[in-house]
């Protein structure tokens, strides 16, 4: 039995996607946000934790990314996606909608439906989409803007289903853990790596393209981040097809050691194959 923590509470789109890769022998903790779901395993009360890195409109979950590079180290060793719907619930249908809340992320994939239908509603952030269902719940706003299964949690009304701009929306989770022992090789690996360069000159990231390239080392995600030590100081999250394991990266993580301030490994594990 193994103990996960993920972006809670309960009825969010981290759980649906935790329920895919877990038993029911093991025991899934619901937290506040990213950063208290990675603490529960920085400090040993859960064993993994499950949070989301990236969705396919909406791009990157910015938090998830700092965390992983510049918060006490821990390593990826799995990933999950899951296709993400949205509906507009509410705890009464006699209710008028003025305020209504979600998550950020939810928010930006269906503004076209609030725009057509709500064009004059007070949009709330919350931590997450089940946390806006749990507050309608509460009475505290209007509505809500959440996965279905949440409405069945919080004894919600689903008045409007399917809401999305993108029918076809995926997001894409992590699993993470201490580091220590990695994922064996599979032959469909993602291996995920930080990269921080000394100075910031003409050509710097080029510099560490050329690096993978040159190996035919293929790369599926980059995103640049803040290092937060000042203003135009950056460092990139890099993710390439393989495994730490293969001479290619092996190779190309020792040639970046030479031209960058410091690289942090977080992690090589399977790739989980979309739509599977």
């Amino acid at each position: 039995m193994s103990t996960y923590a993920y972006l809670g509470p309960k009825g969010t789109f981290t759980e649906a996607a935790l329920k895919k890769i877990t038993s029911s022998n093991d025991s899934l903790i619901p937290y506040a946000n990213v950063t208290a779901a990675l603490d529960a395993v920085r400090v040993g009360k859960a064993h993994f934790a499950l949070v989301p890195i990236e969705n396919s409109v909406e791009g990157v979950v910015a938090r998830t990314l700092d965390e992983l590079a510049l918060g006490t180290p821990l390593v990826i060793v799995g990933e999950v996606t899951l296709p993400v719907s949205f509906a507009l619930m509410v705890k009464s249908f006699e209710v008028n909608i003025r305020r209504i809340a979600t998550h950020p992320h939810a928010e930006a994939q269906c503004r076209s439906y609030i725009a057509a239908n709500y064009p004059d509603a007070e949009l709330i952030s919350t931590a997450s989409t089940a946390a806006a269902a749990e507050a309608i719940g509460r009475g505290e706003f209007d509505a809500a803007i959440a996965a279905p299964v949440a409405a069945a949690h919080y004894g919600l009304r689903v008045i409007a289903d399917n809401i999305g701009d993108n029918i076809g929306a995926i997001t894409r989770f992590i699993v993470v853990t201490k580091p220590g022992t990695l994922p064996k090789a599979t032959g469909f690996d993602r291996t995920s790596l930080a990269i921080f360069i000394a100075i910031d000159h003409a050509g710097a990231l080029l510099e560490i393209l050329s690096e993978f390239a040159k190996r035919d080392v293929n790369m599926t995600f980059i995103q640049s981040r803040p290092t937060g030590l000042e203003l135009g100081h950056y460092h990139f999250i890099i993710e390439v097809e393989g495994h730490s394991a293969d001479s290619a990266i092996k190779e190309t993580i020792e040639a970046l050691r030479g031209i960058c301030e410091d690289i942090r490994f977080l992690g090589s594990y399977p790739r989980e194959k979309v739509g599977k």
